[in-house]
């Protein structure tokens, strides 16, 4: 049978026309309980929105085929999908995370799941020497964000999957910087991917949600009865949003790569830029590994001011087009400083150790007129010059 490509299969995996009036889109199944047909005997397996919900089982089927899963699970939020992955884990485990993780991630594993005698170690993971060096006889998890967030740092996922295999650790990658469109973890052999829905496949900031897909059958039988029992479930309208988010989502990734891309060069050449995080420039560290396990490059892109704070707020000051805001992968660009607002849980000689200065900007690149972006960021940046120059 022929595979369908991924603009099709999201529009229409796990959502084909409802079987009792013909609609086309995935009705809201706004139901907290459903009706038996007899003691034991339900309509379709449901019985309690909770464990199963029409609309959120159209979202879940579609993310699983987009991700090459078998299985995927929707959330209320990114962190509350993190946190069921971590209740694969016992008390006294070891997991090894990537250092370059987002503020959130950090703040729940440091500050909560340590609580309940969980291990974390932030490592830098861009060798296998150092993962191996890392390893406790209790380890049972590796972390992984690739890119990570803010500095765009790649992990070899196939080297990740390898290494968990043979020491039989779980292997997790936060996928939300490429969706599924740009990468696939599994595809390198990783157990879970996870995702903050609120972002790419949402695509509109209206929403908050999570999701993970998973490979395995024992690992999603597990995270499914976690997703039942502590029920921090997506409502169905929340799921129908982003299932309607999803169907452009193809179209909505090209357009952000390509305005990406055409920014981050404009900013490598800029006076007053010091340094550009972008993985499909040439000059990346790694733009080797992003061009072999990633089918594009997304729409994210860090890059450091020469004068620091100061001209970090002058450009927040002078931008007309870009929103500062926190959150990523709307249909609008937006820019932050995740020094004080993404990363500012971190503790300061954290943040610099990783290269999270007072004068990096993180910037999400929206799908408005290219030239318009590059227009508001020019004079923005000009603005700045000025301002130095006189001052």
């Amino acid at each position: 049978m022929r595979k369908f490509s991924f603009e099709t299969r999201s529009i229409h995996d796990g959502q084909s026309p409802d079987q009792i009036t013909g609609a086309v889109n995935v009705p809201i199944y706004q139901t907290s309980t459903y009706a038996q047909k007899e003691l034991g005997k339900t309509y379709q397996g449901y019985e309690y929105s909770r464990s199963e919900n029409p609309t959120r089982k159209a979202l879940e089927e579609c993310i699983a085929s987009l991700e090459g899963a078998k299985y995927a699970l929707a959330f209320s939020s990114g962190m509350a999908a993190i946190a069921n992955i971590l209740y694969l884990l016992s008390s006294s485990d070891h997991v090894i995370v990537s250092d370059d993780v987002y503020g959130g991630t950090y703040r729940l594993f440091s500050k909560i799941f340590t609580k309940f005698k969980l291990e974390f170690d932030f490592i830098d993971i861009s060798s296998l020497e150092s993962i191996k060096a890392a390893l406790k006889r209790n380890t049972k998890m590796i972390w992984v964000e690739s890119p990570t967030n803010p500095m765009l740092k790649l992990v070899d996922l196939e080297l990740i999957s390898k290494l968990a295999k043979e020491f039989n650790l779980i292997s997790v990658v936060d996928n939300t910087f490429m969706s599924p469109y740009f990468q696939n973890p599994l595809e390198w052999g990783i157990d879970i991917a996870v995702h903050s829905t609120t972002k790419y496949l949402g695509g509109h900031s209206d929403i908050i949600g999570g999701a993970l897909a998973a490979a395995s059958n024992s690992i999603y039988e597990i995270l499914k009865f976690h997703q039942k029992s502590i029920g921090a479930i997506p409502s169905p309208f929340d799921c129908f949003l982003v299932l309607r988010g999803i169907k452009t989502l193809a179209l909505r990734m090209k357009e952000h790569q390509k305005n990406a891309l055409k920014i981050a060069e404009f900013l490598e050449k800029h006076p007053e830029v010091s340094r550009v995080y972008y993985p499909g420039l040439s000059t990346h560290p790694q733009y080797i590994l992003a061009c072999r396990q990633m089918k594009g490059f997304g729409g994210m892109i860090s890059f450091e001011l020469r004068e620091g704070i100061s001209a970090v707020k002058n450009l927040f000051k002078n931008i007309k087009i870009f929103t500062l805001a926190e959150s990523l992968g709307g249909v609008e660009s937006l820019i932050c400083h995740p020094a004080s607002m993404t990363h500012a849980s971190l503790p300061e000689d954290r943040r610099l150790s990783l290269g999270i200065t007072d004068g990096l900007v993180r910037i999400s690149v929206g799908i408005e007129n290219i030239e318009d972006l590059l227009w508001d960021l020019e004079q923005a940046l000009e603005k700045n010059r000025i301002i130095q120059k006189l001052g």
